[in-house]
């Protein structure tokens, strides 16, 4: 049996979110996709760990005291006293809302191979990695790459999130990397508006054809926001619908429905099952501010679920 169902690699950033969008007011939070997934995952009752490295700094602090409060195993995470750890602001606005980063030079885009030392990738069920640790450095690039061989030779799933940034990378750059990335990935996790500028066009059926074509060899589960997720196993595409909620703040609502797809995955669900907690989960996520404050627990998703 694995010790851990989860092990993230990534970037965890801190987060000052706009709580108006009429008075610059900030409320101090925690972010970073794949942290937030493995805490989303950790609040479902999975079993986790989280790799990656952040500064000798307060931020640093404040998160292994997170990751440890929230059940995550932090044995994984490199204290570099050089480096800063990373930064972003949300603002909120009638377009939805908008990031500023300082990540340059962070901690965590400095992980190279070698943070990969601890031999936790082997002991976890699933690797859970993203297009944002594949792009915010060349060696975070090939950090990303040398986990995923470490967990398909160990025969540990990999689930790679597709979380598209063009800031962080060229569109040619991203399309590449991403395709050869996805060729090594278990579960494939796309959104709509990632897989829009990735193929050029916004039909779900011919996008779920790009990613066969490009060779995914998995499960590919599809994210449509508000129109809910397809599920497409390489033989039949399922459709699975949203929960309709009046969201305050999507911030990190596609990161829950990993951590909580995958949590799921490894308390048994199938494919639908998973996808349909998952959903409900990604929902409840946006009633409020902030990536990892309004993440919900097992007990909120089941409560909504049996209405």
């Amino acid at each position: 049996m694995a010790d851990f169902d989860i092990v993230a690699l990534g970037e965890p950033l801190v987060e000052l979110n706009q709580t108006s969008q009429d008075q610059l007011q900030y409320l101090q939070g925690f972010g970073g996709d794949t942290s937030n997934a493995v805490i989303a995952a950790a609040r479902q009752g999975a079993r986790c760990a989280y790799l990656t490295r952040v500064g000798d700094d307060a931020f640093g602090a404040q998160f292994l005291a997170l990751w440890q409060a929230e059940g995550v195993d932090t044995s994984g995470v490199e204290v570099d006293a050089q480096a800063h750890t990373g930064l972003y602001f949300v603002q909120h606005g009638p377009d939805g809302h908008a990031f500023s980063y300082l990540r340059r030079g962070s901690a965590a885009s400095l992980m190279t191979p070698a943070s990969l030392a601890g031999g936790l990738i082997e002991r976890a069920r699933f690797l859970h990695v993203s297009g944002i640790s594949l792009a915010i450095s060349t060696s975070a690039c090939d950090t990303v790459f040398a986990a995923m061989a470490r967990a398909r030779a160990a025969g540990v799933q990999v689930s790679l999130d597709s979380n598209l940034r063009l800031r962080l990378w060229p569109l040619d750059r991203a399309r590449a990397i991403l395709r050869e990335a996805l060729c090594h990935a278990d579960l494939f996790l796309p959104s709509m508006d990632d897989m829009q500028h990735l193929t050029g066009n916004d039909d779900p059926e011919r996008t779920l054809d790009w990613i066969r074509d490009a060779g995914a060899p998995g499960v590919v589960v599809l994210k449509l926001g508000k129109d809910g997720s397809i599920i497409d196993d390489g033989k039949t595409r399922t459709p699975v619908a949203a929960l309709r909620v009046d969201a305050v703040d999507a911030t990190g609502a596609g990161d829950c429905f990993a951590g909580s797809l995958l949590a799921r995955r490894c308390q048994g669900d199938g494919w639908v099952d998973a996808v349909r907690y998952a959903n409900v989960a990604a929902a409840l996520s946006t009633l409020g501010y902030g990536a990892v404050n309004p993440l919900p627990r097992a007990e909120q998703v089941l409560a909504k679920l049996k209405r």
